[in-house]
């Protein structure tokens, strides 16, 4: 799910060291590429490749840092971890000026608020949509079959990057039109929607009580479930389709939509009882395999604008009590024990290791 750093800067480079090699000697050319793995990861230097390739694994690092790291690192090693991350992102920029992943970056930690930021990032869209179309262009005269198709999809990335970090904060802001509208353009830039741009759009329609839009796009990104093999469909939508019974007051259908998210994910009576707030990926949103303990998690923390809704009670809104109620009624006793006690061993620094 989502787009993965490290998974991205190794495709970058792969298709770099691939365009050099000699087209005239195939069996030269696999032999040399098969030393491409080991070269990347021990001697990755030695690799062909320009200051914006250079500038991207440096991004990369910096994703890995803020995004995998921070969030369990304690005390002073945070400012450390903080400090280290900028200064890679400000190197990325000196060696590629429109590298807009790392000015993203950069500017989500200056910008003091969601609506500043919204701001910054919907003024700029247009500007980073034109240089990122320039270089697919480049990337299809350059590259021939399926590297052109690969090199062509990567070079847009941080255009779809850009725009679904723009409509996830439109949702928070409680722009909620505007995020499908950003989320609209997403998927007819990328039918694919390696942005899962859909996961974004599916809260915001249940934070607009639109079910009409909710099911119209459940049967526009229908084929993406198929052709992943994602089986029922993803957390985002179950919950945003029992955000919108719960408040039709359809309690018993409520109750059944819960269940069979319970019967989706691993762990999802616990995981729903906690509701706990994850910090935003400022990369992205968090890299995780689908249908996983971790995928609910992401899902539940970007619910939060949902599960807060009316009146408050022990934190959580009248949606969220309710969740919490009765997936404690759903969730074994031992689950949720085991979950607490995890994270208390997280939280008193007995685990450096992120899921």
């Amino acid at each position: 799910m989502s787009f993965d750093p490290s998974r991205e800067d190794y495709q970058r480079l792969a298709l770099r060291f691939v365009s050099q090699l000699d087209g005239t000697d195939p069996l030269r050319a696999a032999r040399e590429f098969a030393t491409f793995g080991r070269r990347f990861a021990q001697d990755r230097d030695s690799l062909p490749q320009t200051d914006e390739d250079r500038a991207f694994h440096l991004v990369s690092l910096a994703a890995t840092i803020i995004d995998y790291d921070l969030p369990f690192s304690r005390g002073g090693t945070s400012q450390d971890l903080l400090k280290r991350a900028r200064s890679l992102l400000n190197e990325a920029i000196s060696l590629d000026p429109r590298c807009y992943d790392a000015i993203r970056m950069l500017r989500a930690a200056d910008i003091p608020s969601f609506d500043l930021y919204y701001k910054f990032l919907e003024e700029a869209a247009d500007e980073v949509g034109a240089h990122c179309r320039e270089q697919r262009d480049l990337m299809l005269a350059t590259h021939e079959g399926d590297r052109a198709v690969l090199a062509s999809k990567i070079a847009m990335h941080p255009y779809l990057r850009w725009l679904g970090m723009q409509a996830s904060k439109a949702v928070i802001c409680g722009r909620n039109r505007q995020a499908i509208g950003v989320c609209d353009r997403l998927l007819e830039l990328d039918p694919d929607d390696t942005a899962d741009a859909r996961f974004t759009a599916a809260i915001a329609y249940a934070k607009l009580e639109d079910e009409d839009g909710l099911d119209a796009l459940a049967r526009r990104t229908r084929r993406l479930s198929i052709e992943r093999a994602r089986g029922p469909e993803d957390a985002w939508m179950q919950i945003a389709r029992m955000s919108l019974l719960f408040k039709q007051y359809r309690m018993a259908e409520a109750r059944r939509q819960l269940e069979t998210l319970c019967n989706t994910y691993p762990y999802a009576a616990a995981t729903i009882f906690l509701q706990h707030e994850l910090p935003d990926g400022v990369f992205y949103r968090l890299a995780v395999p689908p249908y996983s303990e971790d995928e609910l998690i992401v899902a539940c923390s970007e619910a939060t604008v949902l599960f807060q809704e009316g009146r408050a009670r022990f934190g959580h809104g009248s949606l969220g009590t309710w969740l919490a109620e009765r997936a404690k009624e759903l969730a074994p006793k031992e689950d949720i024990d085991a979950l607490v006690a995890r994270e208390d061993s997280e939280l008193n620094g007995d685990s450096g290791e992120g899921r």
